[in-house]
């Protein structure tokens, strides 16, 4: 059995610069790439919430109204990328919808209701864990609505979003993007930790087993609302780190904020992890 080698206290005395430190492990041929790779998300992590702080401040100056929407199949990393949006972002000027199932009432009334009173007000800055593209894609799938409730909805659909356009209002759509494999082990993850249980469901159960249809409608929903005033963004998210990264240089990317250009990280996304939504281009999740 070959000697594990480590750093020891000795080690650590005798240096007194990261350089040095870096100098012994190599000497030691110890692979730190995965802490390696830790710090540099952290990091860039931090210098575009940095970032975010500055949009928020001129969203707030300028009484901008900005929605943005995370979409995509269960466990595709929604919530923890909208998590690290918010982590230091004023709660004043700043909200999370994440609405659960319509109410009776609810459903007795226009679908796109109950999302409109959550929209953005002057100055704020909106997420949405899910949206109204509930009835795009996870509605008609698990049967939660008609057929002609359906293709009423996608027939109003566009319209909607124009209107919202027009009123100024600020959409981003973000699909996060996540492969088969890649969503079994995280359902599996989530029922091995106690801690995240919660986040399994009887519709996540169903999401490996209706795949294809799933497939089927968001590729119909993409077809229909992929829009120029708004455009589905699409996000490689097999790799949850990098995904979340390049969400924020997205939005950063799209705003002339001040002292955007004093950012000390590059704010360009990368093409091979996000990109506009494209009907030539192999999908990710198919």
């Amino acid at each position: 059995m070959l000697k594990k080698i480590k750093l020891d206290k000795s080690d650590f005395e005798s240096v007194s610069t990261k350089e040095e430190l870096l100098n012994i492990i190599h000497k030691k041929n110890i692979n730190i790439n995965k802490v390696l790779n830790t710090v540099n998300y952290e990091t860039e992590k931090q210098l575009l919430q940095i970032e975010l702080v500055k949009l928020q401040r001129w969203v707030q100056k300028n009484k901008k109204r900005v929605a943005i929407i995370f979409e995509g199949r269960d466990a595709a990393g929604k919530g923890g990328n909208i998590r690290r949006f918010m982590e230091h972002l004023n709660p004043r000027s700043t909200r999370l919808v994440a609405l659960s199932k319509p109410t009776d009432i609810e459903r007795g009334q226009w679908y796109f209701r109950r999302y409109i009173q959550q929209l953005p007000n002057p100055g704020e800055i909106v997420f949405f864990d899910r949206s109204w593209y509930n009835r795009a894609v996870v509605e008609p799938v698990m049967s939660f609505c008609s057929d002609k409730q359906y293709s009423q909805f996608m027939l109003q659909l566009p319209e909607f979003e124009h209107m919202l356009y027009e009123d100024g209002v600020i959409i981003i759509k973000f699909w996060l993007s996540i492969t088969k494999d890649e969503q079994a082990k995280r359902f599996d993850a989530r029922n091995d930790n106690p801690l995240k249980r919660w986040k399994f469901s009887e519709v996540d159960k169903k999401g490996q087993i209706y795949w294809d249809d799933y497939t089927k409608y968001k590729e119909l929903m993409f077809s229909k609302t992929h829009t120029n005033f708004g455009p589905w963004i699409i996000v490689k998210t097999n790799d949850k780190e990098t995904a979340r990264l390049e969400c924020m240089r997205h939005v950063l990317s799209q705003f002339d904020y001040e002292g955007k250009g004093d950012s000390k990280t590059t704010l360009f996304t990368d093409p091979n992890v996000i990109s506009r939504y494209f009907r030539s281009i192999k999908k990710y999740d198919q």
